[in-house]
């Protein structure tokens, strides 16, 4: 899929399957639409799946980010997203969305409910939002200089990818044997997550301390009548579980499922475990 349109910038995309049923998948912060790059052969025929990168990521078009990084809030995503539809002229779809993901999708449902149908949240951002101290913003600037730092702390991401003593402080992460084209996979999103827009690295943690401040979408959860599937992985150090059960229980139709043996990103850690899931949900629904 050449780049979209969505609005004054274009965004990398993606896509897997001519099916007719058609699932648009949001990656979360500091990724892109390549995490799922090893579970999509594995969907069901039927799916058509478009992965789009947000601006700042990927293959996306990198704005200059404003001085309080207003350009790259869950609101100026959400849109660029629906933009993008738009283009594809995607009229109605489901949601497959990965943490940070998850968020910006609960926008766009409350922006164009109408337009979608079902929603595969794994280890989602909630409409709480997140906080971060300075100290938290200060490790997003370390990041930004220090490869060896960001492989660090995204292998906190997919941590069932790892020895469990290499995991420790002052520790470097060492790879289990025998995860192949995973471990190629991971070392790839690195070289792509350290190439993202400041907007990104330090614009998401700042919008995101901003939603949950706001409690705007807390309020608004009611309103998100979707039928939503959530999985949260054991391992997952990164999304609180107590928000989740907040979700699950003021959202109308919202099952949260606990996953044992996987961290924060069973896409990348267990692809073929991931692509149950979403053909369990998305397979064999009328297009």
């Amino acid at each position: 899929m050449p780049k979209v349109q969505a609005g004054e910038i274009e965004l990398g995309g993606r896509e897997w399957g001519r099916g007719d049923v058609t699932v648009v998948f949001i990656h979360g912060n500091l990724a892109s639409k390549d995490w799922i790059e090893l579970a999509a052969p594995m969907f069901p025929n039927g799916l058509r799946v478009v992965a789009i990168d947000w601006r700042g990521c990927g293959e996306s078009d990198r704005p200059k980010p404003a001085a309080d990084y207003a350009n790259y809030s869950m609101q100026q995503h959400a849109q660029d997203m629906l933009s993008a539809l738009d283009t594809l002229d995607i009229g109605y779809c489901h949601l497959a969305t990965h943490s940070t993901g998850g968020i910006i999708a609960a926008r766009m449902l409350l922006m164009q409910p109408r337009r979608f149908g079902r929603v595969f949240a794994l280890d989602p951002v909630t409409p709480l939002g997140m906080s971060f101290n300075a100290d938290r913003i200060g490790l997003f600037r370390a990041m930004m200089a220090s490869k060896e730092l960001t492989r660090t702390v995204m292998a906190t991401a997919a941590a069932s990818l790892f020895v469990p003593d290499s995991m420790t402080p002052n520790a470097i992460p060492r790879f289990r044997e025998g995860l192949g084209e995973i471990q190629a996979l991971f070392d790839r999103i690195i070289e792509q997550t350290f190439s993202v827009s400041e907007g990104i690295w330090i614009g998401t943690p700042v919008n995101l301390t901003r939603e949950r401040e706001s409690r705007e979408l807390e309020r608004r959860m009611p309103d998100i009548g979707h039928s939503h599937l959530v999985l949260w992985g054991e391992w997952d150090g990164w999304i609180l579980p107590a928000d989740l059960h907040a979700m699950a229980e003021a959202m109308p139709d919202c099952r949260l499922v606990i996953v044992p043996g996987v961290g924060h990103s069973m896409n990348l850690e267990r692809p073929a475990l991931y692509a149950g899931y979403f053909g369990a949900w998305f397979g064999g629904l009328a297009a």
